[in-house]
């Protein structure tokens, strides 16, 4: 385990450092698109953030390589250099979209061949398990095209969610947090090296996120773009895909005891069906939403518009903040309850956890204008937000909700041209507005 933290933490530590100097570098590229009319954002702000989670990505492996316990994933498998083979052409992709807009259906065939070149050296599913049938071997076609869809959906799901600042980062470090807890128990727990892989990418994954969130949370000073958005995607998919197709369920040696006892223990078994679907339940969701109401207006499924679940989060009043922190929640209650479920799956309390969860999520759903305070003695360690304040600051409060309650009505935004007087927060020519 502390292996896999020093990883994690180097990850995170190469990721943060590494955003500030790629950021003044996408404003000297010209990184910096014009505001879109799908866009929350009203000032120009650079892209490219995937060039630091990248090389975040390159030094966890290196380290990862030169460690005691984990350079013995790198000897008894080759899905380190493939998952490194894949992001690579993955990334490429994306930075060439960041800078040049390419068109969708180039940077779907470039998924394809990442996910076909991560095929080609040897992370992919071999077998599945399914209830009542038992361990399905695959052949090598069936084993390719399972592969392949897994990693584009994911990819596209994380592109699909990466709409407000701070959410796609956060959201994949949630999964990827619940399935390294998955991984690392059936590496642990039963024994299986096999399951070491998944685990890595897992800890890699989360220090990458945890190393770019504090440079995109709101307001953003640089967006990972699709370059981030895509590389993140297919890790997450390769460690789902390492872990399901790679761990024979037979090793666990679960068929014993009673039938009741064996479909019980068979949990764990299954779960790797469901973990990678979890753990993108709320981006997937927003995929097949976005494709039916875009087909059903005559549109493209890669035509992009204001309709995502975030969106309307905004447009029914919630905060920028808040509508990230509520999806926080749904993703954090969905892949840990299935993370849970999969320990223990005959325990009632489980199940009226996730209920009694699932309602205060919808309670903050229905109080969209509600804004906690903290109490007096605890003012000076809360966001200013958060905090008493006077008449005066209350009705100047009031003036900026209604100037974003405008910003978000049916008036049309008007875009922000880059290097515009006053716009500073993210041309680096001045200091940073507070009032956002």
């Amino acid at each position: 385990m502390r292996e896999y933290l020093l990883t994690l933490c180097i990850t995170a530590a190469v990721t943060y450092l590494l955003t500030g100097p790629v950021r003044k570098f996408a404003i000297v590229a010209g990184a910096m698109p014009e505001i879109r009319a799908r866009d929350v954002h009203r000032e120009p702000t650079p892209r490219l953030g995937g060039i630091a989670m990248f090389f975040g990505l390159c030094a966890g492996l290196l380290v990862a390589d030169h460690l005691t316990n984990l350079s013995e994933v790198f000897e008894k498998s080759n899905e380190p250099r493939a998952l490194l083979s894949g992001a690579a052409l993955i990334w490429l992709i994306g930075v060439l979209d960041d800078k040049f807009e390419i068109d969708a259906l180039i940077k779907l065939g470039g998924q394809m061949i990442a996910a076909g070149v991560m095929v080609v050296q040897g992370l992919t599913i071999l077998w599945i398990p399914l209830p009542g049938v038992g361990t399905v071997a695959l052949t090598q076609w069936q084993g390719t095209l399972l592969t392949v869809a897994l990693v584009v959906i994911t990819i596209n799901a994380v592109n699909f969610v990466d709409g407000l600042d701070g959410l796609a980062a956060g959201m994949v470090c949630i999964a990827a947090a619940a399935f390294f807890m998955y991984a690392y128990r059936i590496w642990y727990s039963y024994g299986i090296e096999a399951a070491a892989p998944a685990s890595l990418f897992a800890a890699i994954l989360m220090g990458m996120c945890l190393g770019f969130l504090p440079h995109n949370m709101h307001p953003a000073r640089i967006f990972m773009g699709d370059s981030g958005s895509m590389l993140i995607g297919l890790v997450l998919a390769a460690g789902a895909i390492s872990v399901t197709g790679q761990v024979d369920p037979d090793v666990m040696k679960l068929f014993s005891g009673s039938e009741r006892n064996a479909v019980h223990q068979m949990v764990p078994v299954y779960i790797p069906l469901l973990m990678p679907l979890t753990i993108i339940a709320i981006p997937a969701a927003d995929l097949i939403l976005a494709i039916v109401r875009r087909t059903w207006r005559g549109q493209s499924p890669f035509a992009a518009d204001r309709g995502h679940l975030h969106h309307r989060l905004l447009e029914i009043g919630h905060s920028h903040s808040r509508a990230v922190l509520i999806m926080y929640f749904f993703s954090a209650l969905i892949a840990f309850g299935a993370l849970a479920y999969s320990v223990n799956a005959a325990s009632m309390w489980i199940v009226l956890s996730v209920v009694f969860l699932s309602a205060i999520g919808l309670v903050l759903l229905l109080l969209p204008r509600f804004t906690p305070r903290a109490p007096r003695w605890a003012e000076s360690f809360v966001p200013p937000r958060y905090r008493r304040r006077g008449a005066a600051a209350v009705t100047a409060s009031e003036s900026e909700t209604a100037a974003v309650a405008k910003e978000f009505g049916d008036e049309e935004r008007v875009p922000v041209a880059a290097g515009a007087p006053g716009v500073n927060g993210a041309t680096a020519l001045g200091s940073r507005s507070r009032t956002r």
